[in-house]
């Protein structure tokens, strides 16, 4: 399965001509109708719409297709119409003209000091009126479902440049895991070393040149807790499993952005223990590189899906 990111965008448009059986007493002017969804990332899916009055009724299916097709993320979604009555002017109908003439004596019977209608006014209700009697539901469903498999596209296309990003960090960090292995073994034998030089030295002090074996076994005794004080195999071990879960995961696809946020967390935790177990500036030098690249793969996995 692919892997899909939360961050995307499409849009496309639909234009519309009057109708051929659209009889000449209601002409409706040609339209535009376009439809654009963006995608950022979030913890759930986050929908939220901005449509034009003519064309609310059409959230609940809008709605019923984004949750079918999307798991997670922030979505928005903007429709738009544009006429060519905003640069051409409609032509009422009489009947419409009738219409808006009742309407205005009932309110002026009313309210005698209301202000006339303008021919301003009467050519943007008449727009309204044309626009509003246009029945959008087989257009807006299929740009829909057009738009949004534009979304998943690039969403998917984003999601593949992350994967092989964080492909990329993970061979960055076994590599790194590879140079902290060698350096536990060295770094315990020159402690053990230096431990029984400095006993050596204490001893030579104080009774010539003997050298006890009970001084030289708590010189040994010291050398083997200071190896288990900064002993890392353990946090190596567990770092590597992490990492072979994480490109499992990534190989497999499908909705893993909460699982590979969980093992990034585990990463950076065993990369901090590795720091503070640190008894040399290389094993420092290498935490520090590793909490650098488990950052970066931190900040990517939250666009996952």
């Amino acid at each position: 399965m692919p892997v899909y990111s939360m961050t995307g965008y499409a849009s496309a448009q639909h234009s519309t001509a009057k109708s051929s059986s659209e009889p000449e007493s209601r002409t409706t002017p040609p339209s535009q109708l376009g439809l654009e969804i963006r995608s950022v990332n979030s913890r759930f899916l986050d929908l939220s719409f901005r449509l034009p009055e003519e064309l609310r009724q059409f959230e609940p299916p809008l709605r019923e297709l984004l949750v079918g097709r999307l798991k997670r993320g922030k979505v928005e979604v903007r429709a738009a119409i544009e006429t060519s009555a905003q640069s051409t002017v409609p032509d009422p109908t009489p009947r419409l003209l009738q219409r808006l003439n009742a309407v205005q004596d009932s309110v002026k019977a009313w309210l005698p000091t209301a202000t006339p209608l303008s021919v301003a006014d009467v050519i943007r209700l008449c727009a309204n009126e044309l626009g509003s009697a246009r029945d959008w539901r087989e257009e807006v469903l299929a740009l829909a479902e057009q738009t949004v498999q534009a979304l998943l596209s690039a969403r998917q296309r984003e999601g593949e440049r992350l994967a092989t990003m964080l492909l990329e960090r993970i061979g960055q960090l076994r590599a790194l895991a590879g140079q902290a292995v060698p350096l536990v073994p060295q770094l315990v034998l020159q402690q053990r070393q230096r431990f029984l030089e400095r006993w050596q030295e204490a001893m030579a002090l104080t009774e010539g040149s003997t050298f006890p074996q009970a001084a030289q076994d708590r010189a040994l005794a010291e050398a083997t807790a200071f190896a288990i004080r900064i002993d890392v195999a353990e946090e190596i071990t567990r770092l590597n499993s992490h990492l072979d879960e994480i490109e499992r995961l990534i190989n497999k696809g499908g909705e893993i952005g909460k699982r590979l946020d969980f093992l990034i967390q585990e990463l950076h935790r065993e990369a901090n223990t590795m720091g503070s177990k640190s008894a040399a500036l290389e094993l420092t030098h290498i935490s520090v590189d590793m909490k650098v690249l488990i950052e970066q793969m931190r900040e990517q996995v939250q666009n996952l899906e």
